[in-house]
């Protein structure tokens, strides 16, 4: 079973990774070819399969995804930045190469990934993606971890990623016109297009800009250099690192969702899947919601520094910085899985779901709390 969109666990979508299978693979990379191995554990999130493969002399991690999710060319520049921030320090995965020295290894349907584990405990293995941080210690370690990654990605050169499902790209926002741009990005994932066709989504989406500010219309004269082009993690989520011990985190995991957006961009989606208990928004305290977010702003500008322009530019992000991302949703579950009903969840309860949060008064109080805790 595996993370459904709610609390409750789901039959997976894809088939847990088999022995034989494994075993096929692991033949293809030197550094597990011939060895004895065990499946340790199956991870429980929901977009791949994966599993912990334990051979004498260590562990990996062998992942696996459809070849319409992710094919060499879509993964290739995810293993190029994951190498230039292990370079740069930073804690995050090896990708093994084959045999042919390839990052990916495609068979068929399928495109698999080899990954050495990075240290630390995995304090949040089995919670849900986007639940909130177990301590209130953890939000500042994640944000001053956020920098680190920040900084180290600086100096890579490489253009956004391919367009493929389920990443975290920035295209609309930021745009001069977003509904045109939102309009031309549906337009470009012809499954998307066709699932929305009769959902009113133009109108929708125009209301909540109007609502909530589209926050990066009309940038300022002289820009933050934290608005730049800047390849970024994208799915800065607690069960997404590990931890030396409550003030540091160890490493860092699921690159997935990188790709070219910017500095502001990833706190902004940072904040918005750390601090808000979205599956469980019954218990939502906005204070505390607004404490974690400000813990985790703390903790990037002990390393970062943050203008008062640029906090504002954060806070005025967060109702919508989500919606890019849920759109890759609805096309992965509709034009991948043919899965009307998830579809409808991302579309519904996730992408409309969360932005109209912000406009309750919960939401609204959140907000606030957050606004007079960045000026203190």
């Amino acid at each position: 079973m595996v993370h459904g969109m709610g609390m409750a666990l789901e039959a997976p979508a894809w088939p847990a990774i088999t022995p034989a299978e494994a075993g096929a693979v692991l033949a293809r990379f030197p550094a597990s070819a011939g060895r004895p191995f065990t499946l340790a554990w199956h991870s429980p999130r929901p977009f791949s399969a994966a599993v912990r493969v334990e051979v004498p002399e260590g562990t990996f991690f062998l992942k696996r995804h459809h070849a319409r999710l992710r094919s060499p060319a879509t993964l290739a520049p995810e293993h190029a930045f994951m190498a230039h921030l292990h370079a740069r320090g930073l804690p995050v995965p090896l990708v093994e190469t084959t045999h042919d020295g390839a990052s990916v290894l495609a068979q068929g349907d399928w495109t698999y990934e080899l990954l050495r584990p990075v240290p630390g405990a995995d304090l949040y293995r089995d919670r849900q993606s986007w639940t909130p941080f177990l301590k209130a210690c953890h939000a500042p370690a994640a944000g001053a971890a956020l920098a680190r990654l920040h900084l180290a990605a600086r100096d890579f050169r490489a253009p956004a990623r391919p367009d493929c499902p389920l990443v975290g790209s920035f295209t609309i926002l930021p745009a001069p016109d977003p509904m045109a741009a939102a309009r031309a990005y549906v337009a470009a994932r012809p499954a998307l297009a066709g699932w929305l066709e009769d959902k009113g989504w133009q109108s929708r989406l125009a209301a909540l800009f109007t609502a909530l500010g589209t926050a990066m219309a009309d940038p300022p004269a002289m820009p933050s250099p934290l608005q730049r082009p800047l390849w970024t993690h994208n799915d800065w989520h607690p069960s997404n690192l590990l931890w030396a011990d409550d003030n540091t985190v160890a490493g860092i995991i699921d690159f997935g969702l990188a790709t070219q957006t910017s500095a502001l961009h990833d706190l902004a989606t940072a904040i918005e899947r750390c601090a808000i208990p979205w599956l469980d928004l019954a218990s939502a305290d906005p204070a505390a919601c607004a404490q974690a977010a400000l813990g985790l702003i703390a903790g990037y500008r002990s390393l970062v520094p943050l203008s008062g322009g640029d906090l504002a530019r954060v806070i005025a992000l967060l109702p919508l910085v989500h919606i890019e991302f849920a759109l890759s949703e609805v096309d992965y579950f509709i034009g991948i899985l043919n899965d009307e009903a998830q579809a409808m969840i991302a579309w519904d309860d996730y992408l409309l779901g969360h932005a109209q949060w912000f406009l309750s008064d919960a939401g609204r109080a959140f907000l606030g709390a957050l606004e007079q805790g960045a000026q203190a």
